[in-house]
């Protein structure tokens, strides 16, 4: 009989989140070698919305995966008590669920919800005496620090210590990028390393391909939402606390007099309202918000752009990778990163030439980037977007990285 492997995560098909697509396509591609059952939130809740309505716990099937939805309450992305209720309510619901499920033989984790993901893997490898992969997307709570969520000295220690346990018993950790293998060892002063790969995430590169703007779906995108003949400068992904976007979008006043430029933010998140209500007090017409596109929409959607924002906070480095960036990348469009000199993404957009990079806070530079792309030749830029797909194609395809995940699931 199969072993069985249970992935206790946030969001699962067909959330929006790329950490649910990320998830949804992993367990596609080990549910030959594997028995499958997801614990995950319904859809929808944690972008703001109701979710559905149901027991607190429910399951279903999904092309012969085995999912186990937890109705969690909708989050306030701005309010901490908001979100603090949401992640308790997922930690309860995700051990009664947890307990329930037997002859469990590895429990996968991700790090979200903050620190409690790691805990909730550590807590189920004891309680159902199994192993655990610890996958962190994101390290909390360096992450939060970064961005002042809190100013509390005591928690931070404490939720330091809490996520470090579950490293220390994690049988094996996944970490997304190179500068995050060296946070992990800085963690532990190079004194017993747990047991870590580093495993790229990915995006279908196969599915998201370079496309003109003349292709139809393009086409028709860019003029339903008033784009034809624009310049685009676009941010796809979450418009959340971990970006500084809430200052970079005052760039854009300086390019209010550019009439055929256009600043595209598509996506959800904290500090959403707060860039709209920048750009509407400003009365800035050049800038366009819209929501998440379907997921078998992005292929087209990437490619209305011109150039992307890769962007992350200051002291994000080491902590977290814009899994954006291979999305992009895929789509063979140049980047300008606001990203630190040695972060993850860094390294892809200098290493494949693919674009040109600042230091976050550096809004001066963020905005000559900004006006040397518009003021670029065509051809120049096109050939640059380029080398970043060909760099993709070469190191980091969707089945490299799949191949690692079920080597090291195998081996356990």
């Amino acid at each position: 009989m199969k072993k069985k492997i249970l992935f206790i995560v946030n969001y699962f098909y067909p959330d929006p989140a790329s950490t649910g697509q990320l998830i949804t396509e992993l367990c596609l591609a080990v549910r030959d070698s594997f028995r499958v059952t997801v614990i995950a939130a319904q859809p929808g809740g944690y972008a703001g919305g109701e979710g559905r309505p149901g027991r607190l716990i429910e399951a279903g099937m999904f092309e012969g995966i085995r999912v186990v939805r937890l109705r969690l309450p909708a989050v306030d992305k701005v309010s901490k008590i908001s979100r603090i209720r949401y992640v308790l309510t997922y930690f309860v619901l995700a051990h009664i669920a947890l307990l329930r499920e037997k002859s469990v033989d590895i429990i996968y984790t991700i790090s979200t919800p903050p620190v409690l993901g790691g805990l909730i893997g550590t807590i189920g490898k004891f309680l159902k005496r199994t192993k655990h992969v610890y996958n962190i997307q994101d390290f909390n709570p360096e992450q939060a620090a970064a961005v002042r969520f809190t100013k509390s000295r005591l928690i931070f220690k404490l939720a330091r210590l809490v996520d470090k346990f579950s490293c220390r018993h994690a049988d094996n950790i996944v970490v997304v990028g190179r500068d995050m293998a060296e946070t992990l060892k800085n963690r532990f002063l190079d004194h017993k390393v747990p047991s870590y790969q580093v495993i790229h995430n990915w995006t279908d590169e196969n599915e998201i391909v370079p496309l003109p703007k003349t292709e139809r779906h393009v086409h028709r995108f860019l003029e339903e939402n008033g784009l034809k003949e624009k310049f685009i400068i676009m941010y796809s992904g979450n418009l959340g606390l971990y970006y500084d976007l809430e200052n970079l979008i005052k760039l854009t006043k300086e390019f209010v007099e550019i009439d055929d430029l256009a600043f595209v933010f598509i996506g959800e998140g904290a500090v959403k309202k707060q860039m709209q209500r920048f750009v509407a007090d400003e009365a800035i017409k050049n800038v366009f918000f819209l929501p998440y596109q379907p997921k078998d929409f992005i292929k087209f959607s990437l490619n209305a752009a011109d150039v992307h924002l890769v962007v992350n906070q200051k002291g994000i480095k080491g902590v977290s990778v814009p899994s954006k960036i291979y999305g992009v990348m895929a789509a063979g469009k140049p980047v300008i990163g606001v990203l630190e000199r040695g972060s993850e993404a860094e390294r892809l957009i200098t290493g494949s030439s693919c674009g040109r990079v600042v230091e976050p806070h550096d809004y001066k530079g963020a905005a000559a980037l900004i006006r040397g792309f518009y003021l670029m030749e065509r051809g120049q830029r096109e050939q640059m977007g380029l080398k970043g797909r060909h760099y993709l194609e070469q190191h980091l395809r969707k089945e490299v990285s799949i191949g690692k995940y079920k080597q090291l699931l195998m081996g356990l």
